[in-house]
């Protein structure tokens, strides 16, 4: 029987043989195994435990592709649809992903004036805003550098002619456009070769407003949300960006992130400078930083507003992923009753005087313009002093991670045992979710990280994702495809009940032998409630030990044991006999565990276990037996191990070449 090595033995397998002359005289084995131990070493140099327990579970199985590359999109998704609208280069593309059918796809092509820019870049038509507008869907587009909209009812394309401030002249330009019934706002500039400083604008509605010119540096505009307050006329737009820093000192951050407020009722001002200006524009610097570690992140990525269930705006939780100048990422969490504080109680940075009545920022009832006084003060000083820092006593980020993370949803989520958890889906730069759940522990937030998602079937920037809290999908585009992704994955969580609870899932519950969604189980399920030691509520106090397998071995072979590694915050360790010949840190990137034996030795047969220690969680993920090979078969078993290792040398060699290099 040849010898398939032991990371890939069926558990079934009984006993096999290795012949001596082979391990002794073939060098590119040799090569082989000083790669895995290199790609080993190098693994070993990730991140530990605030990094995903379980790696890349998910492979995209509801996934639609384009059919081309669509390198600048937009999704639109209403939740409880199974309908995902995706705009691309001159086409509309609408996905349906119907619960236990195949997912499909048809299009709509939207015409442009392709003619009117032979000399111009960018000549397509990139759709950059997708709006439900009553029955019926609006689309806004670049249309070949002359931005215009049209309107989709019942399969029929409408136009509606050049719509400046609905769509940029670039794909490539920043751009937020907000609609709140019958008005909209956006960021973008109407005018291709003049109007070059970004403002924050009105652009439908009672009164066209716009920001004054001197109070963003290079904005870059993140997020915009409309907040109904206690009082109509005090309803907020608060938006969030970032901004070149003022301070120009060499050891000052390059950049700055921001918080701005706008009065929803600001109807402009009472002299000619102010008529036609936001009176009200306020802005304030949004702090990230842990003072235990010194680290300081001042790069604002993406922002999330998870609603309070109560309905009580001040307790909305503002969530802000951040970044440093080495791209590692914090994410702080904030609440709306903060910042609307900050702004209404905080003196303005660089004012010493008297501040006037009104104070700048306020909202006036009755549709009352701002007096010129107070609209002079806020413009010439409309940062002010106070910091909106994140919530919780000590004031620090809900975590910080090696991981570059770009985009941010949060699922509020409720336990089979009652407990409230928040789930939180980070993206990152290479294409890969992180799915993190925040509990409380009385003042305090505990996050654990329980996996990463690969959700597509080529592996892709994500350039888009949406949150359906309704059908619990997570959808999700790159420039080649669209997949949705259930928020439950359960079926991925292998050892038995211990497995499930290690897991730390609140989707997830040990019921009838099976790990199991919380949502597809009639009746209440196991869950841990204890995030120390979840296992401890298994039926069994310890899970099975592993199968026992044998490999016959020559003396003075090399060979190798591996012990596949399912848990990245566990330590993996080879034992022999009671001695540890090998261990896996936390944080071990490889997908193994591998222990080399250059020279077997008398001594060195026998048994060999794989445990695998996680806190007080402790299994047996391997059990090898040694034995000496008496001889008579080594000529014999030759020819077909050297066929096996060319074969394990082909296969592998290129996948160990590519880790070796991204590490």
């Amino acid at each position: 029987m040849t010898p398939p090595p032991p990371g890939c033995a069926s558990l079934g397998a009984q006993s096999t043989r290795v012949s001596g002359p082979l391990a002794r005289s073939w060098l590119p084995l040799r090569l082989l195994l000083l790669l895995l131990l290199l790609w080993t070493a190098a693994a070993t140099q990730g991140h530990p435990k605030s990094g995903p327990r379980i790696s890349a579970v998910w492979k995209g199985q509801d996934w639609v592709d384009f059919g081309l590359s669509e390198p600048h999109i937009v999704l639109f998704h209403e939740p409880g649809s199974s309908a995902v609208w995706v705009g691309g280069r001159g086409k509309v593309y609408l996905f349906d992903f119907p619960e236990g059918k195949n997912a499909s796809v048809r299009t709509v092509n939207i015409g442009s004036t392709k003619g009117s820019c032979l000399d111009k870049r960018d000549c397509e038509n990139y759709i950059t805003l997708l709006e439900r507008q009553g029955e019926g869907l609006l689309i806004c587009g670049t249309n070949a550098r002359r931005p215009s909209c049209w309107r989709l009812v019942n399969g029929t394309v409408e136009s509606l002619g050049e719509r400046r401030g609905y769509a940029p002249f670039s794909p490539d330009e920043n751009s937020l456009v907000l609609f709140d019934g019958d008005e909209v706002y956006s960021t973008i500039r109407k005018q291709e070769y003049n109007g070059k400083i970004p403002r924050f604008r009105r652009i439908q509605g009672e009164i066209e407003l716009y920001t004054s010119d001197t109070v963003m540096q290079n904005p870059q505009f993140i997020k915009a949300t409309i907040v109904h307050q206690d009082q109509a006329y005090d309803d907020k737009i608060y938006y969030f960006f970032r901004e070149d820093n003022p301070d120009k000192n060499p050891e000052a951050p390059l950049n700055v992130s921001r918080v701005a407020q706008l009065c929803r009722g600001d109807q402009g001002g009472e002299s000619s400078l102010s008529v036609s200006k936001w009176n009200t524009f306020l802005k304030a610097m949004l702090v990230c930083s842990d003072a235990s570690t010194n680290k300081n992140f001042n790069r604002l990525q993406d922002v999330f507003l998870l609603p309070d269930p109560n309905g009580q705006w001040k307790d909305t939780r503002v969530y802000g992923v951040f970044s440093n100048p080495w791209n590692y990422s914090a994410v702080c969490v904030y609440s709306l009753g903060d910042i609307d504080k900050v702004f209404r109680t905080s003196s303005l940075k660089g004012y010493h005087a008297s501040l006037p009545n009104p104070r700048p920022g306020k909202c006036l009832p009755d549709r009352q313009p701002i007096p010129t006084e107070t609209f002079q003060v806020a413009d010439s000083h409309p940062e002010v002093a106070q910091r909106v820092e994140p919530m919780g006593p000590s004031k620090a980020p809900l975590f910080h991670s090696k991981y570059h993370y770009q985009k941010v949803v949060v699922h509020r989520m409720q336990a089979s045992h009652g407990e409230t958890f928040h789930v939180l889906y980070l993206t990152t730069d290479r294409g890969i979710i992180h799915k993190v759940v925040e509990s409380r522990d009385g003042e305090r937030s505990l996050v654990f990280n329980i996996m990463e998602i690969q959700p597509f079937h080529h592996p892709a920037a994500i350039q888009a994702m949406s949150l359906d809290t309704e059908r619990r999908k997570l959808y999700v585009s790159s420039q080649w495809e669209v997949s949705q992704v259930p928020l439950d994955l359960c079926e991925v969580y292998s050892g038995g009940c211990h497995g499930c609870l290690m897991a730390r899932d609140p989707y997830c519950g040990w019921d009838q032998g099976r790990c199991v969604s919380i949502y597809s189980s009639p009746g209440p399920v196991l869950q841990s409630i204890n995030p120390d030691e979840p296992h401890t509520e298994c039926p069994n106090p310890k899970p099975d030990s592993a199968p026992l397998q044998k490999v016959s071995l020559a003396p003075n072979s090399r060979y190798y044991l591996s012990c596949p590694v399912e848990s990245r915050h566990a330590t993996y360790s080879w034992r022999h006999e009671q001695n540890v010949e090998q261990s896996c840190e936390p944080g071990h990137q490889s997908p193994n565990c591998i222990l080399f034996i250059e020279n077997l030795t008398a001594r060195q047969y026998g048994h060999y276990r794989c445990e695998a220690q996680e806190g007080s969680y402790f299994r047996e993920a391997q059990h090898w037996e040694l034995l000496p090979e008496d001889g008579a078969t080594a000529e014999h078993l030759l020819g077909r191990a050297r066929a096996l290792a060319t074969s394990l040398w082909l296969g592998v060699l290129p996948t160990l070449a590519l880790g070796l290099l991204v590490h």
